[in-house]
């Protein structure tokens, strides 16, 4: 089978006012009379609302992340957490007294995540209206309301992959790396060379093709051409003779980043052409962007054919640009924001020695 890979514009364009499908990453959640009947610090025992705690835990199957912000005595409500067995459920919790809008900056921050992606479950409609006013980006939702809000598209995500499951335990691991970096005495290089890093790149199987496409849709700075591809057109592309489907994967000593990595090579009769490159902006800070690519240059020297590329600035990829820059790929020609690069296949570098590569064929 031969199939052809042709550019196309990234997505269609939003319509104004029309909700953004999966909008909602992480939600945050208030204690007192939300995730709890009754006031921690005055009625002492409080009984949890076993509707809100069965969504939270059906959310995060799916992949959506869940904090806490929320005004109280934070050791007394970090135990209460623990004996409801909820701990584990919520990502970067803030109890203090502070602003709740300031409560949900620091997990935004501590996540990585854009404001625009949180919503905020509060029964207090001052809380809520604090929120508001200091981050209209955010959704507010009164706990009353809450089945209502969920039924939103904002609130279901657009792509339920094999990885949604582990999102939380995936965050979890980054936070901790982000702890450890945070407190080490020593070079970049050394905290890298102790995260133990292993790379993997193998050929796509069908049981990648979801998270093939959800890297497609939400990969924007290290993306080479910023256009999708569906399901049914991977899977075809895996299946194809004329083109080589890469799924690259990273692990460390806090566990799995998940599938990070997709190239599309294209294998013509006068030379290999990397139609797409992709790598999730969450391993930018690991120094592993350049291994698929130099994975691939090593296979076209291999096969002594030429290699050239697309890329398409999409005003949102300068990153992606700047990689095949020290890659050694020098621009051949330009048609408007489309230009066609070529490798230099005498400058393939090796991994970084910070990171163990695997290979699967």
């Amino acid at each position: 089978m031969s199939v052809t890979t042709e550019r196309q514009d990234a997505a269609a364009p939003v319509l104004p006012g029309k909700p953004r499908r999966g909008r909602v990453k992480c939600i945050v959640w208030d204690l007192d009379n939300t995730l709890w009947n009754g006031t921690l610090l005055e009625d002492g025992e409080v009984t949890v609302r076993p509707a809100v705690v069965e969504r939270i835990h059906e959310l995060d199957r799916m992949g959506v992340l869940h904090s806490i912000a929320s005004k109280n005595d934070r050791d007394a409500a970090l135990e209460r957490l623990a004996a409801l067995g909820l701990t584990d459920m919520f990502l970067h919790p803030q109890i203090n007294w502070n602003a709740k809008s300031d409560s949900i900056k620091a997990i935004a921050k501590a996540l990585n995540l854009g404001v625009d992606a949180f919503a905020f479950v509060d029964d207090q409609e001052f809380e809520r209206a604090e929120v508001a006013h200091e981050l209209p980006e955010v959704i507010c939702v009164d706990v009353l309301e809450l089945e209502e809000a969920l039924a939103r598209p904002e609130f279901r995500p657009r792509f339920v992959t094999d990885e949604s499951a582990r999102r939380r335990e995936m965050y979890r691991g980054q936070l901790a790396r982000d702890e450890l970096a945070e407190t080490f005495v020593g070079t970049n290089e050394e905290f890298l060379a102790g995260l133990g890093m292993e790379f993997t790149i193998a050929p796509a199987h069908r049981e990648d093709l979801q998270r093939a496409e959800e890297l497609t849709v939400r990969t924007n700075q290290l993306n080479s051409t910023g256009r999708t591809y569906s399901y049914d057109e991977l899977d075809a592309l895996r299946e194809s003779p004329d083109h080589l489907l890469l799924v690259a994967s990273l692990t460390d000593r806090f566990g799995s980043y998940g599938k990070i990595g997709l190239a599309l090579v294209e294998k013509g009769p006068d030379g290999w052409w990397l139609r797409m490159m992709l790598m999730s902006c969450r391993v930018m800070s690991r120094g592993v962007g350049m291994v698929l690519l130099n994975h691939i240059l090593r296979l076209a020297a291999a096969e002594g054919v030429a290699l050239r590329a697309d890329f398409v600035e999409t005003g949102r990829n300068r990153m992606m640009q700047i990689t095949y820059a020290f890659a050694g790929f020098r621009e051949i020609s330009r048609d408007g924001a489309h230009v066609v690069l070529e490798a230099d296949l005498e400058a393939v570098q090796p991994p970084p020695p910070y990171v163990r590569l695997e290979i699967e064929t």
